[in-house]
């Protein structure tokens, strides 16, 4: 849900993996532990939302997608009950836990894919959203950053 170029790159603080757990800081979704009696403890932390999203955008996706996932009685899948960055790409196959995008364009990718972020959003605001994201992508891509500089000019 990172709007920004760089956002889904900074997985390495946040959520990596399509899955849920109670104490899996890797999971998308969190479901932390909470103090018997203090009820203002519960909460359930959706962790790919950066500072830089459009709120109204973002939580008009959530919100629909969490009621069609009700009306449709979408089956909840197991908890994460270990570190999913822990387990093996084999064992996170095995158990159906998937790797969120790396970058823009695969997450762009994945929203070009999705009816219900299209029916959300209203097909206008779809297609701006995802034309203005590809063109973002395009023009970082065209950019040499001082990394490659500094990695290979040294080489030639």
């Amino acid at each position: 849900m990172g709007q920004l170029l760089q956002a889904p790159g900074q997985r390495l603080r946040g959520p990596q993996f399509a899955c849920w757990g109670r104490a899996d800081r890797s999971a998308l979704v969190r479901i932390p532990q909470f103090t018997p009696g203090k009820t203002s403890s519960a909460r359930i932390e959706y962790r790919a939302v950066d500072s830089a999203v459009n709120p109204y955008l973002a939580y008009a996706v959530l919100l629909n997608a969490g009621l069609k996932g009700v009306e449709e009685e979408y089956p909840l899948p197991e908890e994460s009950e270990q570190e999913a960055w822990r387990l093996s790409a084999r064992e996170r196959k095995a158990l159906g836990v998937r790797e969120l995008p790396h970058n823009l364009d695969e997450a762009v990718h994945l929203m070009e894919e999705s009816e219900l972020v299209a029916e959300t959003l209203g097909e206008h605001v779809y297609d701006y959203f995802l034309r203005n994201k590809r063109e973002e992508f395009a023009a970082y891509r065209r950019q040499v950053t001082p990394w490659e500089l500094e990695r290979h000019i040294r080489i030639m």
